[in-house]
């Protein structure tokens, strides 16, 4: 998280926000998220995404804490039956951003990931990036029907039985390998 990369296409004004013209104190902002967003960037492991972003900008003399706040609904592959299984989206994120007089410098030696400097002569912050990058944090790491019995109402039928098949195929004995015979011998030297 520690440097926003322009996308591909360039920036989109739409997620500019003219910073020097507030007021201190704290201002909100709503964005629509789908998969037209997505298209300027690399493909996602995930479709149909419907994602509501509240962002709080509390401004100060020298810094501005924004609170991403995500929500809404997007489809994901289950890891288990390969079925389509919708998920809804929930996740907080703050990133405090400071102005000083050499960001890249500061934005390289800082070591926390939710502080971002930029420099003082700024007017413009752009959070596209940021947006990006929570929608997919928002993501479970195990995206799965069911936790426990695969008997969500999303699973895969056919590809629980056949999971449940190889379950129950006892497994073949091991076979020694010929070429550990000679080894055993070594075993009670120590």
């Amino acid at each position: 998280m520690r440097t926003l990369k322009t996308c591909p296409m360039g920036r989109r004004r739409e997620y500019d926000i003219a910073f020097v013209g507030l007021k201190p104190g704290v201002h909100e902002f709503h964005y629509e998220i789908s998969d037209k967003f997505f298209a300027a960037f690399q493909q996602q492991d995930f479709r149909h995404c419907l994602a509501k972003i509240k962002l709080q900008l509390e401004k100060q003399t020298s810094f501005m804490l924004l609170t991403f706040e995500i929500g809404g609904k997007l489809e994901v592959t289950c890891d288990r039956c390969n079925s389509d299984l919708p998920l809804e989206l929930w996740d907080e994120f703050t990133i405090t951003v400071k102005m000083v007089e050499e960001p890249e410098l500061m934005n390289e030696q800082e070591e926390d990931p939710d502080v971002y400097y930029i420099g003082r002569g700024e007017s413009h912050l752009n959070v596209e990036d940021w947006i990006y990058e929570f929608i997919n944090l928002s993501l479970p790491m195990q995206k799965s029907c069911s936790y426990e019995k695969m008997d969500g109402p999303y699973c895969n039928k056919t590809a629980r039985e056949l999971l449940k098949k190889l379950e129950d195929t006892p497994s073949p004995e091991k076979k020694e390998n010929p070429i550990w015979k000679g080894l055993d011998k070594f075993k009670d030297l120590s």
